[in-house]
């Protein structure tokens, strides 16, 4: 007989987690892991997009996807958002805006959509978007060859259509829009990109510029997170619209959340482990995961190493 653990754990939502961006979110998955039009080197999920595509269908079943979030939000669901977000770019999902209006009327939470903004250059796609309340895009760069860089996009991308997308989006859709700006050093930082990024900025006309930089796993080594003061000086250049994203912190969270960041480190001072480990061992999922070992590697709570293609992760004896 199928436990009472497996019958309850979800396939399509993870959360509550603790976000920077958005207070306490429920993640909705829409997409296979890893299926994506970008392969951005900073990509918290690991290396190289499983499925590098721009074509939308219905990658999962909504409807199996409301039932889990009614079940969900009968148990009594405490979030400040729900964020179809997860392991890919949420916008490929042909059934995106039907998925929304659904949420909608089973729920007061707002809806946010955690997007890289590379299909908004569809009218289907903006017409989906702007059912949400707060659609949160990306802009990493300022002209192609830094785009090509840092997002690796498929061949139907640019970064000409990317802005021309977000330009579009911003005309037709009421609701808020904070774009991220994610820095990183060697790569976007340089005051001529800065200069060209702003100017992007102020086309596309976002609500809120939130500037970002690699405080989790990367796909690509060596990319470090800029410090405090740098971060701050750029935010300066983008005016009063700009904020740095601060770091979540469990300890200020539920005692549901506090108990799972814990289960984190307790299981890290036993053995090390590596991400797989982690989401089997706890059953929760790669993006929970990833939230909670971040925060206890900015902390000097956490190590990691790499043993082949592997990152095995060990609690130090800082904490």
């Amino acid at each position: 007989m199928e436990s009472k653990e497996n019958k309850e754990k979800s396939t399509y939502l993870f959360g509550p987690v603790p976000s920077r961006r958005l207070g306490l979110s429920l993640g909705v998955d829409l997409v296979p892991f890893k299926t994506c039009s970008l392969d951005c080197v900073y990509c918290q999920l690991g290396r190289d997009t499983t499925e590098k595509t721009t074509k939308r269908k219905e990658y999962v079943p909504i409807e199996l996807v409301l039932g889990e979030l009614k079940k969900k939000i009968d148990d009594g669901l405490n979030a400040d958002f729900i964020t179809l977000s997860g392991s890919g770019e949420p916008t490929l999902n042909l059934k995106l805006g039907e998925l929304i209006d659904e949420i909608k009327k089973i729920t007061n939470i707002p809806v946010a959509v955690l997007t890289n903004g590379t299909l908004l250059i569809d009218k289907g796609v903006r017409a989906a978007c702007a059912k949400a309340d707060v659609v949160l895009p990306s802009l990493d760069a300022g002209d192609e060859e830094t785009f090509q860089k840092i997002n690796r996009p498929h061949s139907d991308v640019n970064i000409e259509k990317l802005v021309k997308g977000l330009c579009a989006f911003r005309k037709e859709f009421d609701g808020q829009i904070w774009l991220e700006v994610f820095l990183l050093d060697g790569f976007n930082t340089e005051p001529e990109q800065i200069a060209k990024i702003r100017k992007l900025v102020e086309l596309i006309e976002p609500d809120k510029i939130q500037l970002n930089t690699a405080v989790r796993l990367t796909t690509q080594s060596g990319i470090k997170k800029l410090n405090a003061a740098k971060m701050q000086a750029i935010a300066g250049q983008f005016g009063e619209k700009c904020e740095v994203i601060a770091d979540f912190s469990p300890q200020k969270q539920d005692k549901k959340i506090q108990t799972k960041a814990e289960d984190v480190l307790s299981m890290l001072k036993r053995r090390p482990c590596s991400l797989d480990d982690i989401c089997a061992g706890l059953g929760i999922s790669r993006n929970e995961a990833i939230k909670y070992i971040s925060y206890f590697q900015n902390n000097g709570a956490v190590d990691s190493e790499k043993k082949g293609q592997i990152v095995f992760f060990k609690a130090t004896n800082r904490q």
